[in-house]
């Protein structure tokens, strides 16, 4: 476990702060990278699920985009589906449609800068 989720875990424990709240910031964690944001984007662009061609279309090796979509899918936000020998990566739309709901719910009565 990282130093930071020992320090809010510690002064925050799960028992006293509600699931959405958790579930907002284990996404937020998620989307919290460039690069996991650009892959989200492009799988929004497409409009469907792209097998093997990702890292044609994102400056980053192999590695790197194979280490971010774990942390995308790990929160739920991708799929992955095993077609032959490839995998193919889609955004789950129900946990971007929670994603979405929560953030809304995090900005409700803000008031925008004049």
């Amino acid at each position: 476990m990282e130093r930071n989720d020992q320090v809010s875990r510690t002064a925050f424990p799960e028992h006293t702060v509600p699931r959405h709240t958790h579930r907002l910031a284990e996404l937020c964690k998620a989307m919290g990278h460039p690069a996991r944001v650009s892959i989200v984007n492009h799988l929004k662009r497409i409009d469907g699920c792209v097998c093997g061609r990702l890292v044609e279309a994102l400056p980053l090796a192999q590695s790197t985009v194979s280490q971010h979509l774990k942390i995308l899918k790990e929160a739920g936000l991708v799929r992955g589906e095993i077609e032959g020998p490839r995998t193919c990566y889609c955004l789950n739309p129900n946990v971007l449609e929670e994603f979405r709901v929560l953030t809304a719910g995090l900005m409700e009565g803000c008031r925008s800068a004049p």
